[in-house]
């Protein structure tokens, strides 16, 4: 499978480590009132979709940048890919 790195171009994944669904970038907030249940739910609670999904990817042979990466879990079809931090940064402006 190749990954469509934004910065350094079409990188084999054997350079990358996946790290799991994206919306871990979305951390709880620990002083909510139920912040332990939110915790329990980002921590063990994951989608298993099939399709499109998407993932962190970390670039462990690389620049060891973070990656947001919109794959296809059937065909393995990569749509997208962007930077984690463009990624949290966007969210946390649409927040």
């Amino acid at each position: 499978m190749i990954i469509n790195h934004p910065l350094l171009g079409p990188r084999d994944a054997s350079e990358f480590v996946y790290l799991g669904d994206a919306s871990l970038i979305n951390r709880p907030d620990p002083d909510a009132q139920n912040a332990a249940e939110l915790f329990h739910t980002y921590s063990y609670e994951r989608a298993n979709p099939a399709g499109e999904h998407r993932e962190l990817w970390y670039h462990e042979q690389g620049d060891r940048s973070w990656l947001v990466v919109t794959r296809n879990t059937l065909t393995h079809a990569i749509t997208e890919v962007e930077m984690a931090r463009d990624v949290a940064l966007k969210q946390g402006r649409d927040r």
